[in-house]
């Protein structure tokens, strides 16, 4: 243990439990269920977030990951109907929408031609039409046009329909997607585990125990994955330290996650916008606990167009080593939700002054987080294009 953390922890006006619970935090033993509700019921952001950016920097040292990347959101237009969705469309309603081919998307990545991106993210409604074969089709002709991007696509909600549609098991249309092309599942869709919010709050989309299993099957394969949380709704810590341990049980099983990314409840132009948002403070317990409690995953992920570039920088002392890319405004998922980011996109000059005015060391990496670069001291008043 830290000597002076443990000073710190003694000398906190803390209760004995909690001191108890923090110790083994420091000395590497993993938390009961229990002890993480201890935790998130009774840790202030302060002592929370000494002892998530400890962790970090235990395995990180100051080193934040970002990547050079861009979305492709084929459709807003869905079957399904969240009710905290301020993204899609129902298919009734989809002349307020959008659809695009399979030319429109593989013009969008020749847009790239040329340019350092290493990753393509590729997520959007669920559309009837836009099957399993369209979008193993749209793989193909990606690979053909870029073949060094790293195809990241299809939340499980996407990949269920896909496969139920085509009569297909979750391993044959996973197989048949990855063959055509598809390299790893982004960690959307999973929103709370608990049937007793989840049904709430999305009744008629994959349940919990199908999205761990969709991801189990791919991590099956060989592939990585992502994981989700949307925190900050109708849900309540129970539900959060659930939804978290049900990760960390699958991720002992498979080791197929690569990071965790918590996602706050934004409250605009949907059917829970009653519902307040969480609090900055309320924000940062949640990056703090999620390094804390999730001791099976690298990488804790802020996702800087949901938060806001400000927050996620503040992230940065809560146990976040990782604020994902440049984005380059090619999602719409949020800024519909009303997030900070109306216009999400940021160079790569802009995302490593923002890694290292919070005293961090910028590393690009790519999707399976292969350092690329390290701009930690690269000169910022001579930049060129080239860098």
């Amino acid at each position: 243990m830290s000597s002076a953390l443990d000073v710190v922890i003694q000398g906190s006006k803390v209760s004995p439990a909690l001191k108890s619970v923090a110790g083994k935090v420091l000395t590497g033993e993993r938390i009961s269920p229990e002890e993480g509700l201890l935790m998130y019921r009774e840790g202030s952001v302060a002592f929370l977030g000494m002892l998530a950016n400890h962790i970090r920097e235990a395995r990180h040292g100051n080193r934040t990951y970002f990547n050079r990347n861009f979305h492709i959101e084929p459709t807003n237009v869905c079957v399904f109907s969240c009710k905290f969705c301020s993204y899609s469309r129902l298919y009734a309603q989809r002349e307020e929408g959008w659809e695009l081919s399979i030319d429109q998307m593989v013009d969008k990545v020749k847009e790239y031609d040329g340019k350092p991106v290493t990753e393509v993210h590729i997520v959007g409604g669920v559309h009837p039409k836009m099957d399993i074969h369209f979008f193993a089709e749209l793989l193909r002709r990606i690979r053909a046009e870029r073949p060094d991007l790293h195809l990241k696509g299809f939340t499980a909600v996407e990949l269920d329909y896909m496969f139920r549609k085509a009569k297909m098991t979750r391993a044959e249309g996973m197989k048949y997607l990855h063959e055509a092309g598809l390299d790893s599942l982004p960690g959307g869709g999973a929103e709370i585990f608990a049937p007793e919010i989840r049904d709430q709050i999305s009744a008629d989309k994959v349940d919990g125990a199908g999205w761990l299993d969709i991801h189990a099957t791919a991590h099956a394969l060989g592939m990585h994955s992502n994981a989700t949380m949307l925190y900050g709704h109708i849900e309540d810590y129970n539900h959060r330290i659930d939804h978290m341990e049900q990760l960390r049980q699958l991720q002992d099983r498979t080791g197929g996650f690569n990071t965790f990314i918590p996602l706050k409840f934004r409250n605009h132009d949907n059917e829970m916008s009653h519902v307040p948002e969480t609090s900055v403070i309320e924000d940062l317990k949640a990056y703090a606990m999620a390094r804390i409690y999730m001791d099976n995953f690298p990488h804790i992920k802020a996702y800087w167009p949901m938060l806001g570039r400000q927050q996620a920088q503040l992230t940065l002392s809560f146990g976040v080593n990782d604020i994902d890319g440049t984005i380059d405004d090619s999602t719409k998922i949020y800024s519909m939700a009303g997030s900070e980011e109306q216009t999400p996109s940021m160079t790569t000059q802009e995302l490593v002054t923002l890694i290292r005015q919070a005293g961090r060391a910028p590393i690009e990496r790519d999707t399976l987080y292969k350092e690329i670069r390290d701009y930690s001291s690269v000169d910022l008043n001579n930049w060129t294009e080239a860098d």
